[in-house]
């Protein structure tokens, strides 16, 4: 980490104080079994659906959708 925000390349620099700036959280998530990437990934599936239909359908609809898709 030190050599990291030590270096010349900016980007590097940056994404290593960002990581000691989160030192807990990074911490925290290497050492607990639990992951929030499977609501993550149903946010992510479900956000063009809702992008698509904007202004065009009911919540009806894009329900219908939603649970038609799986």
């Amino acid at each position: 980490m030190k050599e990291a925000r030590h270096c010349g390349v900016r980007a590097v620099k940056t994404f290593a104080e960002g990581l000691q700036h989160d030192h807990d959280a990074v911490l925290a998530s290497m050492q607990t079994p639990w992951s929030n990437g499977q609501c993550e990934g149903q946010v992510t599936r479900l956000k063009p659906l809702k992008r698509q239909m904007y202004g065009r359908a009911c919540f009806d609809l894009l329900r219908c959708r939603v649970l038609l898709a799986t």
